[in-house]
């Protein structure tokens, strides 16, 4: 869903080794394997020890996969793909305006451009190029990232958020739009976790790394202020304090044609939230909303929200998962709840995936058996919400790209895993149409998609798909892939490295849809938060022997592969099941979940995890934790761990310890740290050409796809 409740983004990652040692005497890392980790000097991110480390694992893995005759071949199709000039430009729109950041070739790092509407809907639109970040970063000599923008009401301005290498810690600087430069002593933050939105072309509020005892335990910050134009800084009247042990107090400004609202949410745990609406004075009016709201936006001055459990109000109750309305104005002027109207309540195998409102109705990414559909729901006079189902393909994955404020457009695509995908253009009138269509990107029509059920260990049936070729007789090579945590759903996509590099080579993709994300809603979510995350690994286990049981695949054909939690996810059934698998792709992930608190943007997930400080969330986290658990003895499966020096959300540390720890216990290993990137590992076509490359040549070599295991043999047969 899109919501105003910041993520697990913008948390500094350990420093020096001093700042790692020095963690050990924090609360709860006492435990005696964690005080004996051998492995604890890889915490120094860029310690010179650790560097050189780094260095020697990649040079090991960069000759062992490069040298493999597929992989400049896999490399130069996947940059072609992400090179392309008939890719989709996904344009965010603002009344006339369709903005879009695009790389390429040429820009490598990007370029944010506009149109307007009415171009935008041309095979060729006439782009304006507002920034060239090549450009900005060879004449600052700054290794630029495009983390985004937030524009003024006039459109005249705009705050412009980089990262140095793709990181969350982000640089603010004020851009003005009609002489595409900078502005001189305009609204500018330095480098830190910092968010900044106008509230009108001459007033931002923002709240950022003030100094000590201004961020929270998470790392994020916890004050907001207002900044006036040309006032200093250090001026900036405080508006908000939340608390140290919140997660972030975080601001945000809603604006359409009906006119403009600022906000602060104070997220005391990564699931909830407190709402306060800033009056025209500064001071804040509580909303009446419960803490597992999600304020979604407003139309026609209402608020529209989601709620994440029931909500009993009254003799109503309202489900979990529902989509909901309340009139803004009677709450501002008397700080009451208002009515509240029913928009949307999902089934018990449905769940609201996006919600965009805009100028005329409100727009929702609709799932049901992970299958997709948009609605509009639209309010009557007489104070009704309406609902109609838009006429969209049906079987594949709906997600809505854009809806705007200003006027009646909005923009819809759909895709799966053998269709390319499509933009709509819809304006409440008729019926969407097809405005962009991604060219397909390898062949489909000897290829099938399928949806399976597995029974998980308690009995729970978990969907999942399998993408084959039609002609598929007995068990082939194949990748599962899960994630399975913070409500994040998994649904069908177009993916060219899927249908060029794997499936169109005869092998199997299969995706599932397990327990921790959010597929069916909060609580498909819920059923594996914190003591009950065994059940996320019994799933993705019990998908794969169900694979292995329809003979599709055989466990030595079987790979697994996920990233950041679906690192975890993949790490911990690698430790667990290591007999129902013959590779693993680890990517950017979570895995020594004793000191996962201390490292990176950890302290901000103890409300998915639970806290190891605490003996009940230390014994059931010691009892899963990849790091802790994995053996010696124990015959594993070979690994793949690639992960990125830049990343300071989840940072390498879990992907470094994991390898080292492994390679010593005479594993077969495989490690891969790009530099940039952050928490995506690459920062532009060529590194994501790279990553992708080097894992697909991997997987052909373990797996034995088109017979290659034969000629060249395992990858990573140890050091």
């Amino acid at each position: 869903m899109r919501t105003f409740r910041i993520l697990a983004v913008c948390v500094l990652a350990v420093g020096g080794m001093a700042g790692a040692l020095a963690a050990l005497g924090a609360k709860g890392v006492n435990d005696s394997k964690v005080r004996a980790d051998p492995y604890l000097w890889l915490e120094d991110i860029h310690g010179a020890r650790a560097l050189v480390w780094v260095k020697e694992q990649n040079s090991h893995s960069e000759t062992l996969l490069k040298s493999d005759p597929d992989y400049r071949p896999y490399y130069d199709q996947i940059l072609q793909v992400l090179d392309a000039d008939d890719r989709i430009p996904y344009g965010a729109l603002r009344g006339n305006d369709v903005f879009n950041f695009w790389q390429d070739a040429e820009h490598p790092k990007g370029v944010w451009r506009r149109t307007t509407v009415a171009d935008y809907t041309l095979a060729k639109p006439n782009w304006e190029t507002l920034l060239d970040l090549d450009r900005l970063a060879k004449d600052e000599n700054e290794n630029w990232v495009w983390k985004g923008a937030d524009c003024a009401p006039s459109l005249a301005r705009c705050l412009i958020v980089l990262s140095r290498g793709g990181g969350d810690a982000q640089v603010v600087r004020e851009f003005d739009l009609k002489t595409k430069s900078f502005v001189k002593d305009g609204f500018t933050l330095p480098e830190a976790k910092s968010e900044a939105a106008y509230i009108d072309d001459d007033r931002v509020l923002f709240g950022t790394d003030f100094g000590a005892g201004s961020m929270t335990a998470s790392g994020y910050p916890r004050i907001v202020k207002l900044w006036k134009r040309g006032e200093a800084i250090a001026d900036a009247k405080t508006v908000y304090e939340g608390k140290a042990s919140d997660v972030a107090a975080s601001p945000f400004v809603i604006r359409n044609a009906d006119g403009d609202w600022a906000f602060v949410a104070r997220a005391p745990s990564f699931f909830e939230s407190e709402y306060y609406y800033l009056k025209p004075d500064m001071s804040t009016l509580k909303l009446p909303l419960p803490l597992f709201a999600q304020i979604q936006g407003i139309a026609k001055r209402q608020l529209v929200f989601t709620i994440r459990k029931d909500w009993k109000l009254g003799a109503t109750t309202y489900r979990e998962g529902s989509l909901l309305a309340m009139p803004l104005d009677p709450f501002i002027a008397t700080g009451a709840l208002p009515s509240v109207s029913l928009l949307y309540a999902p089934g018990p195998r449905a769940a609201i995936e996006e919600v965009a409102p805009g100028r005329d109705a409100v727009y929702a990414a609709i799932y049901d058996n992970v299958v997709g559909s948009v609605h509009a729901f639209t309010l009557g006079q007489d104070g009704a919400w309406t609902d109609v189902k838009l006429d969209l393909p049906a079987g594949g994955s709906t997600h809505i790209v854009s809806a705007n404020d200003y006027g009646p457009e909005v923009y819809f695509t759909y895709e799966d895993f053998l269709t390319p995908t499509t933009l709509y253009g819809f304006a409440g009138k008729n019926e969407p149409a097809a405005i962009k269509a991604l060219p397909a990107r390898f062949d489909a029509a000897n290829m099938t998609s399928e949806q399976f059920e597995a029974t998980s260990k308690d009995g729970t049936k978990i969907p999942y798909f399998v993408v084959r070729p039609k002609d598929a007789t007995g068990p082939r090579p194949a990748i599962l892939y899960g994630y399975g945590g913070f409500e994040i759903s998994l649904t069908p996509s177009y993916s060219a490295n899927v249908g060029k590099l794997w499936v169109g080579k005869g092998g199997i993709y299969v995706l599932a849809n397990i327990r921790g994300g959010g597929e069916f809603g909060p609580a498909w979510h819920d059923a594996a938060l914190k003591q009950n995350r065994q059940k996320a690994f019994d799933d993705f286990a019990a998908v794969a022997a169900d694979v292995e049981k329809r003979g599709l695949t055989t466990p030595k054909q079987l790979a697994i592969m996920g990233g950041s939690n679906g690192g975890l996810l993949v790490g911990t059934v690698m430790v667990q099941h290591p007999e129902l698998f013959g590779a693993v792709v680890c990517q950017v992930p979570l895995l020594d979940m004793l000191r996962y608190t201390h490292i990176g943007a950890g302290a901000s997930w103890i409300a998915e995890y639970g806290d190891p400080a605490e003996s009940k969330a230390h014994a059931w986290l010691a009892k899963y934790s990849p790091y802790q658990n994995v053996k010696k003895k124990v015959h594993y499966p070979p690994v793949f761990f690639v992960t990125a020096t830049s990343d300071d959300r989840v940072t390498p540390v879990h992907a470094r310890k994991m390898a080292a720890k492994m390679e010593a216990q005479g594993q077969r290993v495989l490690f891969f740290e790009n530099t940039d990137g952050g928490h995506a590992a690459a920062a532009d076509h060529k590194q994501a050409a790279e990553m992708w490359a080097l894992s697909y040549v991997y997987l052909k070599r373990e797996l034995g796809l088109g017979g290659r295991e034969a000629a060249n043999g395992p990858v990573n047969q140890g050091r």
